[in-house]
């Protein structure tokens, strides 16, 4: 009896190890990301004493520096459920835009320590005399989206889309392109006022 014994405790005892061994290793899952419910495109019209219009998201909330009343045309339009802005800036245009233009470029490009790639998509409304420059920013850098917009003459108004949070491109994608395509409505309805 005592060899049947360990005979069947033996068995068991292999049967179990080959079971035990058979178990493969669990394979990590990937880290998730909260769903975002976005809300309907709709939009308003932006008409302020400054020297254009457009129309921009209702569900955009526009908010000006109250400390700095120098450039009363510098604003925000804030996203607060999204915890993102785009902070938008107007200059008049004095002989200076190469300057301006330069600049603008060189702040789209000083975020190449971080981006992956830097894209640019020219827009010209010439019977409207909007000329635009629509950068794409790539990769994990603090701007994913800008724009500059100018008649050539006497306009030149910027923006960039900023999120109050770290920049992960794989977890902003779809936030990152729903306010890309309001900023291209943005360019689309900009228009300059006549003699301001």
């Amino acid at each position: 009896m005592p060899g049947a014994l360990r005979n069947k405790t033996l068995y068991v005892l292999i049967v179990f190890l080959a079971i035990a061994s058979c178990r493969g290793k669990e394979v990590p899952k990937p880290r998730g990301f909260f769903r975002i419910d976005f809300p309907e495109k709709k939009y308003m019209m932006f008409d302020t004493d400054c020297p254009f219009n457009f129309e921009y998201p209702v569900y955009g909330k526009i908010s000006y520096n109250v400390e700095d009343n120098t450039n009363p045309c510098w604003f925000n339009i804030e996203f607060p459920g999204y915890r993102s802005v785009i902070h938008m800036s107007y200059l008049p245009v004095n002989n200076n835009l190469a300057g301006l233009l330069r600049e603008s470029n060189e702040f789209v490009y000083s975020h190449t320590v971080r981006a992956d790639a830097i894209t640019e998509q020219p827009y010209r409304d010439t019977v409207n005399k909007v000329y635009c420059m629509l950068y794409d920013i790539k990769g994990n850098a603090a701007s994913s989206v800008q724009f500059t917009a100018t008649d050539s003459t006497g306009h030149f108004l910027r923006g960039a889309l900023y999120f109050y949070s770290q920049p992960r491109e794989d977890s902003l994608a779809p936030a990152i392109q729903f306010f890309r395509e309001d900023i291209v409505h943005i360019i689309e309805t900009l228009r300059w006022k006549p003699g301001i």
